[in-house]
Order: structure tokens, then C-alpha cells, then sequence
């Protein structure tokens, strides 16, 4: 599991997506394609149990210059929320 990257809870969310029962690649896709409607500056918090998800939505979203506010883990469960 990844680090949390910051816990800093000062943002409001402007998009949320739960993959949560979705198989990968579908929420590092689904994630990379929700970032083509969004504005710069806007937060979106995804949720997913997919276990590769930890290795595809970080890094794909530094691959994209966005930043990586929040990794969290709960059992299964992972929450990432992302600067555009």
C-alpha cells in the first residue's frame, strides 16, 4: 500500500466515482477518462476495491501533472482524491 500523500483536508470534491465491484483496468480507465471532463483545480475522490488500482490511479495521475491529495486505504477498499 502507498504511502498517504497528504492529510490535508482543506478541498471540497467535485467529482466522485465509486468502482467499487468493478474489475480491472475499468476504474483506472473510467478515472483517466472522468479527468477529460474536468476543469484544472477541480478534486475528484474515487473509491475502489480493485487491489491494482493502487499501482494504475496514482500513477497515472502523475503521469498527468495532477496531484495526488489523499491515498486511504480501508480493508479492501481504497479512496484516492485528486487534483486536476
Amino acid at each position: 500500500m502507498a504511502e498517504v500523500e497528504n492529510k490535508n483536508t482543506d478541498y471540497t470534491i467535485d467529482y466522485f466515482l465509486n468502482l467499487e465491484g468493478e474489475p480491472c483496468p475499468f476504474p483506472a480507465m473510467t478515472t483517466v477518462n472522468a479527468y477529460n471532463n474536468m476543469k484544472d483545480g477541480e478534486i475528484i475522490e474515487i473509491i475502489s476495491d480493485c487491489p491494482q488500482s493502487i499501482n494504475n490511479i496514482p500513477e497515472d495521475a502523475k503521469n498527468r501533472n495532477h496531484e495526488v491529495l489523499l491515498i486511504e486505504q480501508n480493508g479492501p477498499t481504497l479512496r484516492y482524491v485528486i487534483r486536476k
